[in-house]
């Protein structure tokens, strides 16, 4: 499920090209933004769904093998582990994935199916496939085990792959690091013996209402919060800030207002580790300056008022 710090991300992408494009349609800017949500999450299904096709690939491979006029010994007694592992065949046993992709006409690897072969060719050739082959264990945990540095070590990597899904969905070009570490996380909860189902996109309704309403926030409030910054950055004019910058700050301050039980001091840290991937080199120290002068006042104001444990 996608938690609040790529919830955040995303939220900055969408103000940053709004505000950008000078375009006030607000009610389609978050429609397209729940719109990018909900695409990645076609990534992950995805991604799982691309180690069931390179099973697959490979069953055909050896169906074909086993009809050649002058089929060899190896031919016609394969090594059947792979077509056997636990892990895969629970992902392609799973109605609730085999519904998402139907229900989202998710035909990526049909129609594609050149990347299948590309997978299927680089994990015929290395050395983690051979081993997994020569191991006499027959275990759900070796299974695993094969199934997750498959995953990271070949197709998580892979340019040729990733080149593909950023021309399918430009959004996705940020997105694939964390759907990686999404997929990892999935597999290494499967467990022996059962049916594997879909986790929800969103933790909880929680979740969800944050993605329209700090956006909304932020949007509607953006000059104001101009206002805020001004004030605590006198050595700055607001065009020498970063664009990005600007905009983090301006969202940690909607976190600040209304957000009463995100501590003030985690949002901050929030925005801080979301400027080093996007910002630059010297934004975190910038943002953190700005935001703890603000905090301080806006607290001092009662404009910050937090509930619970949230001043701590």
């Amino acid at each position: 499920m996608i938690n609040r710090r790529h919830i955040r991300v995303k939220v900055m992408q969408s103000v940053y090209a709004m505000l950008h494009s000078h375009n006030d349609d607000i009610i389609r800017e978050e429609k397209f933004l729940k719109h990018s949500i909900l695409k990645m999450y076609d990534l992950y299904v995805l991604n799982l769904q691309l180690l069931i096709e390179v099973q697959k690939l490979a069953a055909k491979k050896i169906a074909l093998s086993k009809k050649k006029i002058l089929a060899t010994k190896e031919d016609l007694n394969p090594n059947n582990k792979f077509l056997n592992n636990k892990v895969i065949n629970t992902l392609a046993e799973s109605i609730s994935m085999e519904g998402y992709v139907e229900l989202n006409k998710l035909n990526y690897w049909e129609d594609n199916d050149e990347y299948v072969k590309i997978i299927y060719d680089e994990l015929q050739k290395s050395d983690l496939y051979k081993k997994y082959l020569a191991t006499k264990e027959d275990s759900f945990k070796i299974d695993k085990v094969f199934v997750l540095d498959f995953f990271k070590e070949i197709i998580a990597p892979n340019e040729k792959l990733g080149e593909y899904f950023e021309d399918k969905m430009i959004s996705w070009v940020d997105d694939i690091p964390f759907v990686n570490t999404w997929v990892v996380r999935s597999l290494s909860k499967f467990k022996e013996n059962k049916t594997f189902v879909l986790s929800s996109l969103y933790k909880d309704e929680d979740d969800e209402n944050f993605v329209s309403k700090i956006f909304q926030k932020t949007i509607l409030k953006h000059t104001e919060y101009e206002v805020d910054i001004e004030n605590k950055t006198p050595n700055w004019e607001t065009d020498r800030i970063a664009d990005i910058d600007m905009i983090l700050i301006k969202m940690a301050i909607t976190e600040f207002i209304n957000f009463p039980s995100i501590p003030t001091r985690v949002t901050i840290n929030e925005y801080i580790e979301i400027s080093k991937d996007y910002s630059t080199e010297k934004s975190s120290y910038f943002i953190n300056g700005v935001l703890d002068k603000i905090s301080k006042e806006f607290i001092k104001n009662k404009r910050i008022v937090k509930i619970g444990r949230g001043l701590l």
